[in-house]
């Protein structure tokens, strides 16, 4: 949220193309990774309080330093170091609301979670887009790592202590009988496939969203943040209606629903004509957030029921590393097909509309393969 509406500044101040802003992206996705596999095989053994604190400490520190550097390798080392600790904080996170919603109420207590990502929108996005005309790129990390550290401090104060896995020692395997349980669980293993799937279908097309409207389609920066605030006021509304029709008509239902919704939202919005009028562009791209933010909710609904509490903390962490270098895999691959045309225009974002519907598809039908047990 504070990188990729910001493609078109990282691009010019650093004299890059859309391959190296691509790294950027997927660096933060790829330490997560590493992070999240190697937290697998021992998170479970801690209080999901510690462990996020933690976390959360290691992130704030990392935005912080984001905004310190003066060269894109700085830069991009530091990217990396904050998505280590920030693909924990998203992996506890995900835990701790598995733990302590029962699956029937799950996909609503999955609808409010992401609509913090809404929020980021409507308020996030278009003060960092702001602060960063205004003072440059690197304000927006200096901004997001003093609200990090002030909501790290009401962390400590109101998140309450989670031990009952810890408990629940009997079934808890060790890392090797873990990841071996895993490869050996069809239910789980189909669980990492969907999610890598689902990435290729959704992360391909989001990274250079903002840089296509103001570079193909010449949208100012005062209408990309109303872009934002538009589509993320409206997913502050719709999240919360989505985990409820989960929790109503179950999660592979509402995900292909979802699915079909946001297959023709990104066909349309990777292939806006020039000279289109504002308003209808903004439409496009409201239902694009809607429609994309909106599956997310059964998506993760279906993944967290594929494991046993004891073991929920340690899955979580693996399927968050392999949701991440879904991530760092669908960046480089949208970096890799489009090109800078000869007016700095970007070129074939058609084509990555394209496969990200294809895998839409096939994320649909891996969906209704997954089994709920707890």
């Amino acid at each position: 949220m504070i990188v990729m509406p910001l493609g078109e500044k990282f691009m010019a101040d650093f004299n890059i193309g859309p391959s190296e802003f691509s790294w950027l992206v997927s660096v933060y996705a790829g330490t997560a990774f590493v992070a999240s596999l190697a937290s697998a095989g021992f998170v479970d053994r801690f209080d999901r309080r510690s462990a996020l604190l933690v976390a959360h400490v290691g992130f704030t520190i990392g935005t912080l330093a984001c905004g310190l550097m003066d060269s894109f390798y700085a830069l991009l080392i530091c990217r990396g170091i904050t998505g280590a600790f920030g693909g924990l904080v998203a992996t506890q996170v995900l835990a701790i609301v598995g733990d302590y919603f029962p699956i029937e109420r799950r996909g609503r207590a999955m609808g409010a979670i992401m609509t913090a990502f809404s929020v980021a929108s409507v308020i996030g996005v278009p003060i960092g887009i702001n602060l960063a005309a205004w003072k440059g790129w690197s304000a927006p990390f200096l901004g997001v790592g003093i609200l990090a550290a002030l909501f790290g401090i009401l962390a400590f104060f109101q998140v309450p202590s989670l031990r009952g896995h810890i408990a629940s020692t009997s079934d808890r395997p060790s890392v090797t009988e873990m990841f071996a349980g895993v490869a050996k669980n069809s239910n789980q293993r189909l669980a990492l496939i969907f999610t890598v799937v689902l990435m290729l279908g959704h992360f391909s097309v989001i990274p250079f969203i903002a840089t296509y409207m103001q570079v193909n389609l010449g949208m100012s920066d005062g209408n990309l943040s109303l872009m934002y605030m538009i589509g993320g006021a409206l997913t502050v509304v719709s999240l919360p209606i989505i985990g409820k029709l989960v929790d109503r008509f179950g999660a592979p239902q509402v995900f292909t629903y979802g699915s079909i919704a946001t297959i023709v939202v990104i066909l349309a919005t990777t292939n806006l004509p020039v000279g289109m009028a504002l308003g209808l562009i903004l439409f496009v791209t409201s239902c694009f957030f809607v429609a994309s933010g909106g599956r997310t909710v059964p998506a993760l609904t279906l993944v967290t029921g594929v494991v046993k509490p004891e073991n929920r903390g340690g899955f979580m962490s693996l399927r968050a590393s392999v949701n991440q270098a879904g991530m760092g895999a669908a960046s480089f691959i949208a970096g890799m097909i489009i090109v800078e045309g000869p007016n700095g225009e970007l070129l074939h974002y058609g084509t990555v509309g394209i496969l990200a519907s294809v895998m839409s598809v096939l994320a649909v039908f891996l969906a209704w393969r997954l089994k709920a047990i707890a």
